[in-house]
């Protein structure tokens, strides 16, 4: 099954420097496994490709059903050098979610989860 990462998640983002950072919640703790498993490195990589041009880092965060990443090279050389309109990466959060992840039918089903219209 399709599903949004806008549904089953919370996001933050913010800089520090030319890094943006991307806070990702889960919406329920039994939907945590689910994103965790979805939102790797090479993923969000992806996801972010001609955006971003340096690392993902992925730090897990499970007490608080949560990832964060640090998206390196995303802010033009961070807030007070970058000719880019959200040089303090306040966006990355909403451009995240965009994400639609693929979760097997069953697991979807057991879980409640919203399908992608």
């Amino acid at each position: 099954m399709k599903v949004r990462l806008l549904d089953v998640a919370h996001a933050r983002s913010g800089d520090k420097g030319d890094t943006a950072n991307v806070g990702v919640i889960a919406m329920r703790p039994e939907w945590y496994p689910v994103i965790d498993r979805a939102l790797t490195r090479e993923r969000v990589a992806q996801h972010f490709r001609g955006v971003i041009t340096g690392d993902v880092e992925r730090y897990e965060l499970p007490n608080l059903s949560a990832l964060n990443f640090l998206l390196h090279g995303a802010l033009g050389g961070g807030g007070t050098l970058s000719l880019k309109t959200d040089a303090q990466g306040k966006v990355f959060s909403t451009a995240m979610l965009r994400m639609v992840i693929d979760v097997p039918d069953d697991e979807a089903k057991r879980l409640q989860l919203p399908a992608a219209p």
